[in-house]
């Protein structure tokens, strides 16, 4: 039998029950409301909760990350553009292979000029950089681009003009002979700063550990554990001033220009604590 339409005009029982269509309408968008509340709940609270070592820069940051655009579209963003080369060395196996004992007795002379600021077993009691147990490619990178005038340092380079290439060889041998500093590694089983463990990659900084050891080591990138917390903090504002240019391709350059000074003395403090086996637990 046909329904009957009531007459226009007419009103509609107060528990009449609303078309199929209008309620699946309601039910779809109470869905949609449950699932955004879950995501707001999961994006912004139970992921940072888990991830302690993260720390977002406010809720603008927060959505930026979370939409995956930069919360700075700034100039100081821009990544530094090449201009005269930072370095003339170019990297090769062969400075990392294992020297004889001639060349670690001839380091280990041609040391004697370096005791006074990196100690006597390549371990500081100053500001200077620890080198017992450094790679080898790294002193003698480093060495040439003194030489070179690369990197700028009164003291280094009048003592780097004077060195042939077997002499910087030899030192490099001799260093890395010595014994490394008992120092932590650093490994993702501790509290790491956020640069140090994930970077930030909207502004282009790698995590410190996926070329300075601990995780994985990068050829020619030194490690750093243990580092005085005074020389890893002026080389990182070295790098972000561009004072100091003898990064190839400016890899450090542009990772340390967006860095704030905050962040530059907690990565410092983080690797110089770990000097003596200790380390943040």
């Amino acid at each position: 039998m046909a329904r009957s339409t009531p007459p226009q005009g007419t009103q509609l029982p107060c528990d009449a029950v609303a078309p199929p269509s209008i309620a699946w309408a309601r039910w779809s968008l109470a869905a949609l409301a449950v699932l955004t509340v879950a995501a707001v709940l999961v994006g912004f609270v139970l992921l940072p909760s888990v991830q302690r070592d993260f720390s977002a820069q406010g809720l603008w940051d927060s959505i930026c990350r979370a939409a995956g655009v930069p919360a700075d579209w700034g100039k100081s963003r821009e990544p530094v553009k090449a201009g005269w080369p930072g370095t003339e060395v170019v990297l090769a196996r062969a400075m990392a292979a294992r020297a004889g004992d001639a060349a670690i007795g001839r380091g280990g002379t041609l040391a004697l000029n370096c005791t006074m600021c990196h100690g006597a077993q390549g371990l500081s009691a100053s500001d200077a950089p620890n080198l017992a147990g450094q790679y080898p490619e790294v002193i003698v990178k480093q060495l040439m681009d003194y030489r070179s005038g690369h990197r700028r340092s009164a003291i280094m380079q009048a003592l780097a003009q004077g060195l042939s290439d077997r002499d910087i060889a030899d030192l490099a041998a001799y260093y890395a002979y010595l014994p490394k500093a008992r120092t932590a590694p650093t490994t993702y089983d501790e509290s790491l700063p956020a640069l140090v463990r994930v970077g930030a990659p909207l502004r282009n900084i790698a995590p410190c550990i996926a070329c300075h050891g601990g995780i994985d080591q990068k050829f020619g990138a030194p490690w750093l554990e243990g580092m005085p917390a005074a020389y890893l903090t002026e080389q990182l504002a070295a790098f972000r001033s561009a004072e100091r240019r003898n990064d190839a391709q400016a890899q450090m350059r542009n990772v340390a220009r967006s860095m704030t000074d905050q962040e530059i003395a907690e990565v410092a403090r983080f690797y110089s604590r770990k000097a003596g086996g200790g380390g943040e637990k």
